[in-house]
């Protein structure tokens, strides 16, 4: 009989990353009470010590970026507006010839 897949959320894997690394937890221990296998364990861990350095980014950089793309999508809304504005006007004026001339 097959045993029950269980899928462990992001902290749950950091959560017992870090009984290995600062508890100093055997891997073996680890994977009997979690029933992993340690392979799985081992890979874990390589993905946390490769995205590691994404903890460490600053969010300001991130935050600048954002107010950018805010301005340029503030600055393209008004562009916009204007040139509702200015097809308005045209068309408006187009119909009043038109309708100078008969034609309407």
């Amino acid at each position: 009989m097959r045993k029950k897949r269980h899928n462990y959320t992001p902290e749950e894997k950091v959560m017992i990353l870090k009984r290995h690394l600062v508890e100093r937890v055997a891997v073996s221990d680890l994977c009997d009470e979690y029933q992993l296998q340690p392979k799985v364990f081992y890979s874990w861990q390589q993905q946390f010590f490769e995205n590691g350095a994404a903890a460490f980014i600053r969010n300001g950089s991130d935050r600048s970026a954002r107010l950018k793309e805010e301005q340029r999508i503030q600055q393209l809304e008004e562009k916009l507006h204007r040139k509702h504005e200015v097809l308005s006007e045209l068309m408006e004026e187009h119909v009043k010839l038109k309708k100078e001339l008969g034609e309407l």
